[in-house]
């Protein structure tokens, strides 16, 4: 987990933005449930529990900053809700999911078929 820390920092530092408490408490939750897809909601619950003083408009610039950095994807699965996915490690674009119309659940796609 810290060298992907150290690697997020970098990519800030690139852009001349720090990583303040408040966005590593944010950059620790999404890499600590990478595969969960979390809207900025539950990244304020999680990161709550760790910070208490953190309050949701933090954590919302927070997660704008990293997509704009991209960082994170910002991803809609069709509900309204934006979930941010954190990018894999040396990954150039975003990947794709597969979302059941039924259930909901969310598989994500890992070949590089799709454009």
């Amino acid at each position: 987990m810290e060298e992907r820390l150290n690697r997020v920092k970098q990519q800030l530092q690139q852009s001349s933005y720090k990583l303040t408490p408040q966005r590593e408490a944010t950059v620790r939750v999404l890499i600590e449930n990478e595969a969960d897809h979390l809207s900025a909601e539950d990244v304020y619950l999680k990161v709550k529990e760790k910070a208490p003083e953190i309050g949701l408009a933090t954590v919302y610039r927070t997660l704008e900053l990293l997509a704009d950095l991209k960082v994170v994807d910002k991803v809609s699965f069709g509900d309204g809700v934006s979930r941010f996915d954190l990018r894999k490690e040396g990954s150039k674009h975003f990947h794709h999911h597969l979302v059941c119309m039924e259930c909901g659940r969310v598989d994500e796609i890992e070949e590089d078929l799709l454009p």
